[in-house]
């Protein structure tokens, strides 16, 4: 087996496990490897090692003070190995680099995306067994440390720094205008193949916004590695093969969203979509 075929039957695997079975930075890495097959993962997986040793360190440290350290201190541990001891930070200067979006880059350059340096956030912190999520902000990744029910909500992209409800209600209005405001779902946490798969768009939107549309459908197929049963991406995979004049391969994928979807007014659109293939493949 060559190594693209090794990532790609890594990365199927990970479409195919149960979502808490799912080790985020290690799948975010392999969509990184897909990109480029030449680089070493055992250099990449001590990086994360190196990370979760440091923390654990730190955690043991302060066990040695108290019993269990509380929510502030754990946040202030995350900060200072991930922002402090590492250097991670978003990249305010070249925001819409794709190597932002690239986690194997965002380690190689400590600069990166919010949603690429929450998964380092998160790989370390629940990797020595702390409780963290991804948020589901739009427009900005934010990650919800929790202890003993108490939760603290960090901005990786600004070193890790906490975020009270009037700043992040600020960011909403800075981001969709004045009239917007923090709705309940905004707090709702994702799950890993919605981070995996938010990580991804990323590329993809860019991809498509550069006019690279090979490049923005070889991302959408390693979508659909990820999440095979995800109907929506089925359904862009098909408009974006017709627009690359690859009729067989959308039909294909338009047919699994007919399968998938239960939404009436899609299907619908997917159907005569079907027929405009049909009359050019025959």
């Amino acid at each position: 087996m060559t190594k693209d075929n090794w990532i790609e039957s890594a990365l199927r695997r990970v479409g195919e496990l149960a979502d808490e079975k799912i080790v985020l930075a290690e799948a975010a890495l392999l969509c990184a490897f897909d990109e480029r097959p030449d680089l070493d993962p055992e250099r990449y997986g001590r990086h994360l090692a190196d990370l979760v040793a440091e923390l654990s360190r730190r955690d043991k440290l302060a066990r040695m003070e108290v019993d269990d350290p509380d929510i502030g201190q754990r946040s202030d541990m995350l900060r200072q190995v991930l922002a402090g001891r590492y250097g991670y930070a978003g990249d305010e200067a070249n925001y819409d680099d794709l190597r932002n979006a690239d986690l194997a880059q965002v380690i190689d350059r400590r600069r990166g995306l919010p949603v690429a340096l929450s998964i380092l956030y998160i790989h370390a912190a629940r990797a020595i067994g702390w409780m963290i999520e991804g948020l589901n902000f739009p427009g900005h990744f934010f990650v919800r440390l929790g202890v003993g029910g108490r939760a603290v909500i960090l901005d990786p992209f600004a070193g890790g720094i906490e975020r009270s409800i009037p700043e992040l209600r600020q960011l909403m209005k800075a981001q969709s205008g004045n009239s917007a405001e923090l709705k309940p779902e905004h707090f709702l946490a994702l799950n890993n193949r919605q981070v995996l798969l938010r990580l991804q768009n990323n590329l993809k939107v860019r991809r498509i916004q550069e006019g690279d549309l090979k490049a923005a459908e070889r991302t959408l197929r390693r979508m659909l590695w990820l999440a095979p049963d995800e109907a929506e991406l089925w359904r862009e995979n098909g408009i974006l093969n017709m627009r690359l004049d690859n009729m067989l391969a959308a039909r294909r994928s338009l047919l699994r969203f007919l399968d998938l979807s239960e939404n009436e007014t899609q299907r619908q659109r997917v159907a005569k979509l079907l027929q405009e293939i049909g009359h050019q493949l025959h």
